[in-house]
Formats: structure tokens, sequence, C-alpha cells
């Protein structure tokens, strides 16, 4: 066995994974060994194009996510800011180290310019995806008219139970890897890089992707065991996304076109509550078979959903309270979004109970009338509100991707 692979599989081995600095606890299985995954250890997803990289990017395995307040005062030391993290992003989305001395290779009586847990390791499939909260378009820095209409602070939902420290932010980075060590290092150093000026209000480790966002992946299984995100959004569905998920300049504020917005939303599951709950209840709380994942009524999993087929007792197969019925864009309107969500397990809860659940992300073209309608029935009507708690919340507003010469906002700091 490689110190490579040694290292990669101790890294999962157990809970209560630290990350000192940036405030953020994790633990999960690492199916980077997997064969499936042994050729995307190595690739590199370029940095540059219309979109930004981590959206429809075939979702890697593993997750730091980081939401930060800006500290500084000074709109330029911000735009500052957001031009040296495009360049340390370049450099690590293509498995290069930050700075012009790297990790060892500068003064021995200075601080090196990367923090190097991430030599010798490969890009990792690696993706950085920066997003814009509604709290920067204050009066700090001029951008308030600049604000689109969709991003405001998401409302209560029934049943919430958030968290302050670990709901808002200024900004948002999300790091997608194959190696969760790769996506570590590049928050890690991107912070490093914001000191003085922007610091951690929160951060989440995850591991294992609970859904797909392309055709060639599988469906992976959440920690309820259940197959996840099977009619998820998918990047080959490109006339859908147009619809769905990218914003366009008609939307409103022309900076924001080729964008998108980001829903982040940390879900305390009940998993000792679900393992004491019947196969049968469980499959009618979620619509589903939990064997292949198929809807109640279906043979295989990707047979489309049929919500009218009834039973031998005439009541519908897929239950009225199920999650499936619920987040059906039949049942909305149409309405539909790309998940883009992780496993986490943050040690235990102090009761007796593993602090597990879901980091739910999503990407959408207006929350306002995507996300936010999905989210009132759930929670409302939802089953499986028996089984979870929102715990954490925030939203986004993702600029376009980055050209070959551009940084990070600079549609929005240069409109």
């Amino acid at each position: 066995m490689t110190e490579v692979s040694r290292r990669r599989m101790f890294a999962f081995a157990g809970a209560g994974v630290a990350l000192a600095g940036a405030g953020a606890a994790g633990a999960g299985i690492d199916r980077a060994l997997d064969s499936s995954n042994a050729s995307a250890a190595t690739d590199v997803v370029p940095f540059t194009g219309a979109h930004q990289a981590g959206i429809v990017t075939p979702a890697q395995e593993n997750l730091h996510f980081a939401a930060l307040d800006v500290t500084t005062k000074d709109r330029a030391e911000l735009v500052s800011l957001l031009k040296t993290w495009t360049d340390a992003a370049r450099k690590m989305t293509a498995g290069q180290e930050v700075g012009p001395a790297g990790a060892v290779n500068g003064a021995k009586a200075a601080p090196p310019s990367d923090t190097g847990e991430a030599l010798e390791l490969p890009a990792s499939a690696l993706t950085l995806t920066i997003g814009f909260g509604p709290s920067l378009f204050d009066d700090r820095f001029g951008l308030a008219a600049h604000r689109p209409d969709a991003l405001t602070e998401l409302p209560a939902f029934p049943k919430d139970k958030l968290d302050p420290a670990r709901s808002g932010g200024d900004l948002c980075i999300q790091a997608c890897a194959n190696d969760p060590q790769v996506a570590v290092h590049a928050v890690r150093n991107l912070v490093r890089l914001g000191f003085g000026k922007a610091e951690v209000r929160w951060s989440q480790l995850g591991f294992g992707r609970s859904s797909s966002t392309s055709t060639t992946q599988s469906t992976p299984r959440n920690l309820f065991g259940f197959k996840d995100g099977t009619n998820n959004l998918k990047a080959e569905d490109t006339g859908v996304l147009d619809e769905q998920v990218w914003v366009s300049a008609a939307d409103g504020k022309p900076w924001l076109a080729g964008g998108s917005y980001l829903v982040a939303r940390r879900i305390r599951m009940h998993i000792e509550t679900w393992d004491r709950t019947s196969l049968d209840e469980q499959e009618k709380v979620i619509g589903r078979t939990k064997g292949n994942g198929a809807a109640l009524g279906q043979t295989a999993e990707f047979d489309p959903v049929d919500l009218q087929v009834g039973g031998a007792d005439g009541e519908p197969m897929v239950p009225e309270d199920s999650h499936i019925r619920l987040a059906a864009a039949e049942s909305l309107n149409g309405v539909k979004i790309l998940r883009r969500g992780y496993n986490f397990v943050d040690g235990s809860d102090g009761v007796g109970h593993l602090e597990a659940g879901l980091f739910f992300i999503c990407f959408n073209r207006d929350p306002g009338k995507q996300y936010i309608p999905m989210q009132k029935a759930l929670s409302s009507k939802d089953a499986m509100m028996e089984y979870v708690q929102h715990t954490g919340s925030a939203l986004f507003a993702v600029p376009p991707g980055v050209s070959e010469t551009g940084y990070w906002g600079d549609t929005l700091f240069e409109a």
C-alpha cells in the first residue's frame, strides 16, 4: 500500500476529523479508493469558463464548505482579496502550490506561502466555487444597488431550529474534491490568505456525495440508507439547466448572468429514531423502495414516478405526505433544483446520539420561485420531518465563471 493510499484510508477511519483554525470537524467513509474513482483522483477540472466549476461538475466524493464574514471595510482591499483568491484557486485546482515559493522553497525565516498538506497529492478533481451572501450588499462596499431581488435571507420554515453560528455569511467557498485533504487544504489556504480581511463564520466537512450531477454517475445512498437524488438535474440537461439553474441577464442584475443561487442547509438526521422504524414505514416516508430505489408502484430506479397509481386499498402507492411526492416537479408547478449535498458525521451530541445528517446544497435560478416554495411544502407536510431537523441555513449569489484574465466577482465589482 502506498503512503498516499494509506493516509487516505486512515483519514476517514473514525469520527472527529478536526481542522485547526477553520472550526470544522467531520468524519466519513473514504470512497476515493474505489476503482470507479481511481482515475478521477488525478483529474484536473478547468477553473475558467462561462459558469463556475463545482456546480454541474460531476459531484466529487468530499466537501469542505466555509462561510466567511468580511472584516475589512475597504472596497479596494476586498477586490484585492478576491484577485488573490482567484490566483490561488487557479493554482490549487491545477494541482499546484500557492504562492511563488510554495511550501518548502521560500526563506527559512519566513512562513511558507503554501501550508504543505497537499504536497505530492494530485489535483483530485478539485473545484472551488465562491458565492456572495445578502449581507455583503450593505453600505460597506457600495453594492446595495447591485443586490438581486432574489438574494434575501431565507425565511424561517416550520420546525426549523437554526443555530445563528451555523447560518449566514458575507461570502462562501465550496471546495469539492475526490481526496478530503485536497479540499481541506484549499479552504485552509484561502482562509489564510484572507487574514485581516475576512474570517471564517462557520464551516462544514462532508463525505460521500448525496446526489449525482451527471448521467455518468450512479445514484448514491444517504445516511438513511436510501438512494438519493434519482431525479436530480444533470449536467447533460443543458436546456433544463438554462431554465432552472442559470441566471439570465433578463432576471434583473446583468452582473449575475451565467451565475446561480446556492442554498446551504445543515440538516440533522435523527438516525437512531430512523433505525427503529419498520422498513415499510421507511419506504412510505421516502416514497421509494430501499433496495433498488424504484418509486413505489414502479419496478426500476429510473422508471418515471407515477403519483396517480393506486394500491389495493385504493390509496396512492406514493403517499400524500411522502418526500418524493412533495418534492416532485408535478407538485410544484414544474419547479426543479440541482442538488449537490454531502453526508456528515460531526461526533456525538453529548446525549448518546451521533451528530449526523445531510449538508444540503442546491443551485437554482430563483430561490423565491424554486427552493422556498419547495421547502415550505416539505417543512409543513413531509413525513420525513419527524426524522430530520434543519439547524443551519444560508443563501448566496454565485457569480458567473471566470475568464482567463478575470477574477471572482469581477462582473459585480466592475459593473
